[in-house]
């Protein structure tokens, strides 16, 4: 069978690296093409794009780029029709992913979505056209089977969360290490981003309240494709901060406790039962907006999860240094406070974990669309 995937971020990447080791052992003359990053390609995918080239950040970021944007629409329906894939598989990356889908359904390709859209927290209002032209949806957060269910009669299948995999996988490996072995000082792990441009609106942020806690060692897990010296440019005034590249996992094996950016990351964090502060702050523009459209308590998955404050975010004005000392010296030192942190993580992965192994169980959806 011929399938072609993409995703235009980090942890698409990631978890559709992982889905194509599941589709080979499913169907081992499989061929694949892909837009992705290096998991994707060292998993077996032809890699087309890169999405480093694809990921842009808030409606200001969208809008500046809107023309490259619309090339990579047009060039990749044309790789597509191409390749004749037997079926198409989206993951997440909703503002490219959600177009094709629609073109797709016009041109009778089969489409599979892994990672659905997060159309519970806004823009509800692409859920009839994802309904009408997606195949099969598989969901990776517990509650979102509920909400398509109820809400939109609409019978999607939770998969399981694929980051519960990819954990426990990392301790299984060589990867797993004693970092701290070679340090005198306990660790905290500083978690800014993926992109140039949310880098440097949380680092320095981040840095500078690291001088309020001497007795600890810093480190910052490196971006995939950023280089040494902008993170070099950054820290130089901070010598008891260092980074490391490529072994975010490993970090966090062994970390205190964790100033973390919005996103994926926090989930990570908090299986790794690591206290963390959740920390956004972005283009003011791009924040009032979606301020007004967005209509969730909380922007940390744990959190959303859980159904309640787990961790403390600190988001757009209130992302300030006095506030993150503040913060991180309550989850160093309130003994109460991490116990029951930690906890609430423990709880967390047995709800990821009741769905099972999420890319097993994509793969299985995947491989029987494709044949029927």
């Amino acid at each position: 069978m011929k399938y072609y995937l993409i995703a235009g971020e980090a942890s698409g990447d990631l978890h559709g690296g992982n889905l194509i080791t599941a589709i080979r052992q499913m169907d081992p003359d499989a061929v694949l093409q892909a837009w992705g990053g290096d998991f994707m390609e060292s998993a077996g995918a032809r890699l087309v794009k890169h999405f480093k080239d694809l990921a842009f950040m808030g409606f200001a970021e969208v809008v500046k780029h809107l023309p490259t944007i619309l090339g990579n629409l047009k060039f990749c329906k044309k790789d597509i029709l191409a390749f004749a894939p037997d079926v198409l598989i989206l993951i997440d990356y909703p503002g490219f992913n959600l177009r094709i889908a629609k073109w797709a359904k016009q041109h009778h390709i089969k489409v599979a979505y892994y990672i659905s859209p997060q159309v519970w927290a806004w823009k509800e209002s692409r859920v009839p056209s994802m309904k009408k032209n997606i195949d099969e949806m598989m969901v990776i957060l517990p509650f979102e089977k509920e909400y398509f269910l109820q809400k939109w009669n609409w019978n999607v299948t939770y998969v399981g969360h694929p980051l519960v995999e990819v954990v426990d996988a990392f301790y299984a490996t060589e990867q797993f290490e004693k970092m701290n072995e070679g340090f005198s000082k306990p660790v905290i792990s500083l978690l800014p981003g993926s992109r140039k441009q949310e880098i440097l609106k949380k680092l320095p942020l981040m840095l500078e309240a690291s001088k309020a806690f001497p007795d600890f060692h810093f480190m910052i897990a490196k971006a995939p494709g950023m280089e040494d010296t902008f993170y070099e440019s950054l820290t130089t005034d901070y010598p008891h901060v260092t980074f490391l590249k490529n072994k975010t996992y490993a970090l966090l094996s062994i970390a205190s406790a964790s100033l973390t950016t919005s996103g994926t990351a926090t989930l990570e964090t908090a299986l790794f039962g690591v206290p963390e502060v959740v920390c956004y702050k972005g283009n003011p523009i791009s924040y009032r907006i979606a301020r007004k459209l967005i209509k969730i308590k909380y922007i940390s998955l744990v959190n959303l999860i859980m159904d309640k404050e787990v961790v403390k975010e600190l988001i757009q004005d209130e992302l300030t240094v006095d506030n993150l000392i503040a913060e991180l010296k309550k989850i160093l030192e309130d003994q109460k406070v991490r116990l029951q942190m930690k906890q609430d993580f423990v709880t967390l992965k047995n709800i990821l974990s009741a769905g099972g192994h999420a890319s097993s169980n994509a793969a299985k959806i995947i491989y029987g669309l494709a044949k029927r």
